[in-house]
């Protein structure tokens, strides 16, 4: 699994289940815990990645 915004790529299953996943447009993107930390209150608020 690579992340949506900053590229990183899981290295376990096990890593990949703390990730983030939604869907934008019909596509399922995923986002590392850093990212996913880092804009927070952007995917709680429903905005597209385009955005943030």
């Amino acid at each position: 699994m690579t992340c949506a915004l900053c590229g990183t790529r899981a290295t376990s299953e096990a890593e990949a289940l703390s990730w983030t996943t939604s869907v934008e447009r019909g596509r399922t993107l995923h986002h590392c815990v850093t990212c996913s930390r880092e804009h927070l209150r952007a995917i709680e608020g429903k905005f597209d990645s385009d955005w943030w």
